[in-house]
């Protein structure tokens, strides 16, 4: 498949799960693929293992990490004009509980990173009257999780400002939507496994049933079918589909 040849798509914490799924995808179908991240080794290996992925150490917490970083892939690669906001922290805390530090750490990066970074690759869209713009928020954008009070308000977040663009530029070759996975199989659902099991007595299995049973089809989600979504939202045929949050959870949430 070739039907993104000649595109740049640039993907955020794209090193690893989801976002590498998505890169991965992306390049597949023809297009040159900035992924970044902070680790550079990591960007690195996921590079050598899938032409057409190009690496970029990039801070979406950080303004000035971001404007440097996405001006120096445009000017490797081209105008951005396929733009996956999927850079996120999923750590969990009561609010009972919550510092303004956490607070305010989550929301650098869930809610910060993804308006800065689709901000720095606007140009570009404007300029070529076309883009898209995929952000990943999650079924937390849409219903709060327990215990999850930051990141749950991160998340709506990530669709308020989507829904708000969207109708920004009505009328434009340009579209913008969220995905709204449930627990996709990654190493963020491991860590957390890791961590419930240790709050409930060291019962992995138990602790991991508890994060698939709320997939309403009571299993993980595969990264490549998050990967699936994208590439339908950037295929031609895709330009009436703008403003929406794509559930994908095995049901309805």
């Amino acid at each position: 498949m070739t039907g993104l040849k000649k595109t740049h798509a640039l993907v955020t914490g794209g090193g690893t799960g989801i976002g590498l799924a998505i890169a991965k995808a992306l390049a597949a179908d023809g297009a040159e693929v900035t992924i970044t991240g902070r680790r550079e080794a990591v960007l690195q290996d996921a590079a050598k293992a899938t032409p057409g992925l190009h690496p970029l150490v990039m801070d979406v917490s950080d303004e000035a990490s971001i404007q440097t970083g996405i001006a120096a892939a445009r000017d490797a690669r081209g105008p951005i004009t396929i733009c996956v906001a999927n850079a996120g922290v999923a750590t969990g805390r009561k609010l009972s509980r919550t510092s303004l530090g956490f607070w305010r750490d989550v929301m650098a990066v869930n809610l910060d990173g993804c308006f800065l970074t689709i901000r720095e690759c606007l140009p570009d869209m404007e300029a070529a009257d076309w883009g898209r713009v995929v952000a990943i928020s999650s079924i937390a954008g849409l219903k709060g999780l327990k215990g999850a009070g930051a990141y749950s308000a991160s998340k709506h977040g990530v669709i308020g400002l989507i829904r708000s663009l969207s109708e920004d530029y009505l009328g434009s070759g340009l579209t913008f939507n969220a995905l709204c996975p449930a627990y996709v199989d990654t190493d963020i659902v491991a860590n957390n496994v890791d961590a419930i099991s240790e709050r409930i007595g060291g019962d992995r299995e138990a602790a991991l049933s508890m994060m698939r049973d709320v997939n309403k089809h009571k299993r993980l989600i595969k990264p490549d079918e998050v990967a699936s979504a994208v590439l339908w939202l950037t295929a031609p045929g895709s330009e009436s589909v703008n403003g929406q949050t794509i559930e994908i959870a095995g049901g309805q949430m």
